[in-house]
């Protein structure tokens, strides 16, 4: 009886762990969410859906898009907080299996904008000291809730989380949620950040398995003077104050309702930017009557 007991065990140990799900293999994204922020990319002033802080709209205010024209600027590669949702990537996500126990150590993400690679330690290891260096990929460790491989990521690099100077600091932590279904792959994100966000950052990503696929090697990043005549040391930006309308007008929208905030996330903002047109129009009318009563009166 000891003996098929002892047999039973050996053969469970043995088996395949089935409480996670392979999401190994390469994946194209589905650019269908937010498609005009992610190519060409969000227009200066669109902060609608962030829930940027007072400061963070100081600073995304001020941000000039010729900055990238800086030779240290254009090598950047898309950061890990914004990575999964820029016009790239496809990506490939590769097992790290230890060649004698066949733990899961790691897993690999390749593929994203400018090559800042990730790696998932799976392997129960902590993260580093707040000493520690902040990379573009940051330092990231996972574990399987259910189905989803729940992904924590520390040691980020102040940057953006729009290419529009919507900024996010090296204090952030992203906890990402992702999942297979099939040939699909969903990717969900919480990005808490206390220096620039009122509440945490939620975006959702889907992916669809590419087998014809081949992530290759990364293309290194070629630097050229683009600035001209522009004196050493010249930082593009605009001064504080700077009200940036252009999208609000385009899109025929009072100006405050395009700066962001945590209530900016939320369905029920519809309704406060339906009163904010109402409230614009009627403080335009005054003045649009005024506009043309010399025409009226010429009738």
């Amino acid at each position: 009886m000891r003996t098929a007991f002892l047999f039973v065990v050996a053969l469970v140990l043995a088996s395949p762990a089935f409480a996670q799900i392979d999401i190994s293999g390469e994946w194209a994204r589905d650019n269908h969410e937010d498609q005009p922020h992610r190519a060409p990319g969000a227009e200066l002033g669109d902060y609608t859906g962030l829930p940027l802080n007072e400061i963070a709209r100081q600073k995304a205010r001020s941000w000039d898009a010729s900055i990238l024209s800086q030779p240290e600027q254009q090598a950047k590669p898309h950061p890990t907080q914004y990575s999964m949702r820029g016009p790239q990537p496809n990506i490939r996500i590769t097992k790290i299996v230890d060649p004698e126990s066949g733990a899961l150590v790691a897993y690999t993400m390749a593929g994203y904008f400018g090559r800042a690679d990730r790696v998932i330690w799976m392997d129960g290891r902590k993260h580093p000291s707040e000493f520690a260096e902040h990379t573009w990929g940051g330092f990231s460790t996972g574990e399987w809730v259910g189905n989803a491989l729940k992904v924590t990521t520390t040691h980020m690099k102040t940057t953006f989380i729009n290419r529009n100077g919507a900024p996010t600091s090296y204090r952030g932590t992203m906890v990402e949620y992702i999942t297979r279904h099939g040939d699909m792959l969903s990717h969900i994100s919480f990005v808490d950040d206390p220096v620039y966000f009122e509440e945490p950052m939620v975006r959702t990503n889907n992916f669809s398995i590419a087998v014809g696929q081949h992530v290759g090697t990364a293309i290194p990043f070629e630097t050229v003077d683009e600035l001209g005549d522009k004196p050493t040391g010249w930082v593009p930006s605009w001064p504080l104050g700077t009200r940036p309308d252009e999208f609000a007008r385009h899109a025929n929208l009072p100006y405050e309702v395009t700066q962001g905030g945590k209530a900016s996330l939320y369905p029920e903002y519809q309704k406060v930017i339906q009163q904010a047109i109402k409230d614009q129009a009627a403080k335009s009318a005054p003045a649009q009557a005024a506009k043309n009563a010399p025409a009226a009166a010429k009738k």
